[in-house]
């Protein structure tokens, strides 16, 4: 296995919104999310980008995304996780770029598919028990984390550990 290095990793909520889709039944929560610290922070910062966040959730409201669930916008990836309609114990997830709309795979080497950062993780993990625990999707929606600041202490144990 070859370990490549990783980038630090601080990351926090910068903004929260719920946003109805155009078709009237959609709707998903939007975690606005920012990474400091990085070299080109107009690529990571929703304070430091050129995209508009009431601009990105009109966007994305049009969009064709269709379902119930939550965002992680980030100002250089969105994963879209929303409950599976055909199976709502399951959750499936998306990316793609906030610029453009372009889909972004999340397909890995060796057969991985990429989950989540850790902002993502710890959010989709509440989102899960929000939605296991409501009685409905308007009960659902009221819920929002209150997790807001996300930290790697050391980006780089799996190659120290690795490396030997």
């Amino acid at each position: 296995m070859i370990i490549e290095a990783c980038s630090s990793y601080q990351a926090h909520v910068d903004d929260f919104r719920v946003v109805r889709k155009t078709d009237g039944k959609s709707v998903f929560k939007v975690y606005y999310c920012s990474i400091t610290g990085r070299l080109s922070p107009e690529r990571f910062e929703w304070s430091k980008c050129a995209l508009d966040k009431e601009q990105f959730a009109e966007d994305f409201a049009a969009s064709a995304y269709e379902g119930v669930g939550f965002l992680t916008a980030f100002p250089h990836i969105v994963k879209v996780f929303r409950f599976a309609p055909k199976n709502e114990i399951l959750e499936h997830v998306c990316a793609f770029k906030p610029q453009d709309g372009g889909v972004i795979s999340l397909e890995r080497e060796e057969g991985f598919y990429e989950f989540a950062c850790l902002a993502e993780a710890v959010l989709a993990n509440a989102e899960f028990k929000y939605w296991a625990r409501a009685n409905s999707v308007e009960e659902y929606l009221a819920q929002r984390s209150d997790e807001t600041d996300f930290a790697i202490r050391n980006s780089a144990k799996l190659q120290q550990y690795w490396m030997g």
